[in-house]
C-alpha cells in the first residue's frame, strides 16, 4: 500500500504520545513538515528493495517508506533504537553518529557497480551534516568515479539550535553550482518538532 502523508504524519504523532508518556528510554527525534518531499523522492526515484537507504537519528519517515511494516518500526522505537534504527533486511541503516555512514554509502555504491548488482545508494542527512568534510569528500570521491549513489540534504536551517547560515557565513549551502551537486538531491523545510523529544521534560 502506498504510504500518504497523513500515514507519516499520524505515526510521527503516536510515537510523540508514547514519548510524552515516558515509556520510551532513550532519545527520540520526531519530524514533521517534510512529508511531501520525501515521498516525492521515493516515487520519482523509484526506490525499491535492491537499493539501499542510509540515515541518521531523524529517520522514522524514511524507514515507513522503504517499507519496513509499522509495528516492526514503532517496536524497535520503543526499543530505544530510534535514533539507530537499522532493518538490514530492508537495506536500511542509521546511526546516531554525525557523519558516520557517509563513507559506508559510498562504500556500498562502489560495490554494487564494481559487483555489477542491482541496486542504488540514497543517503539522507541534515544541512549543517551536509557542511562537514567527510560529507565534502564523500561526494567528491562519489562524483569522480560515477558511484550509483545520491546525497539527500534536508534542509531545516538549523543544527540543533544553531543557525546554519550564520554559522557557516553564506546563504547558500558549499555545494549550491558545483558539479558536485548533480549527485545531491537539496530541499529546505521547517520542522514542527524540535531536535530532539518535544521540549519539555518527560518524567520516567
Amino acid at each position: 500500500m502506498q504510504l500518504t502523508k497523513k500515514d507519516i504524519e499520524n505515526f510521527e504523532k503516536e510515537i510523540a504520545e508514547i514519548f510524552s508518556q515516558g515509556k520510551i528510554r532513550a532519545p527520540v527525534h520526531l519530524r514533521a513538515g517534510r512529508e511531501d518531499q520525501l515521498i516525492k523522492i521515493f516515487q520519482e526515484y523509484n526506490i525499491g528493495d535492491d537499493d539501499y537507504i542510509y540515515g541518521y537519528w531523524d529517520s522514522h519517515e524514511l524507514a515507513l517508506l522503504k517499507g519496513v511494516p509499522r509495528e516492526e518500526l514503532k517496536q524497535a522505537i520503543l526499543d530505544g533504537k530510534s535514533i539507530s534504527l537499522c532493518f538490514p533486511k530492508y537495506k536500511i541503516l542509521c546511526s546516531g553518529i554525525v557523519g558516520s555512514l557517509m563513507g559506508t554509502a559510498v562504500g556500498t555504491a562502489w560495490a554494487l557497480k564494481t559487483q555489477r548488482k542491482p541496486g542504488r545508494v540514497f543517503i539522507f542527512c541534515g544541512d549543517m551534516s551536509a557542511e562537514t568534510g567527510v560529507f565534502h569528500e564523500s561526494v567528491k570521491y562519489a562524483h569522480n568515479f560515477d558511484l550509483p549513489v545520491t546525497f539527500v540534504v534536508c534542509d531545516n536551517g538549523v543544527s540543533v539550535m544553531t543557525d546554519t547560515r550564520e554559522t557557516w557565513g553564506s546563504q547558500e549551502p558549499w555545494f549550491a553550482d558545483t558539479k558536485y551537486a548533480a549527485k545531491i538531491i537539496y530541499f529546505k523545510y521547517k520542522n514542527e518538532y524540535p531536535h530532539s523529544g518535544l521540549g519539555k521534560l518527560i518524567k520516567f
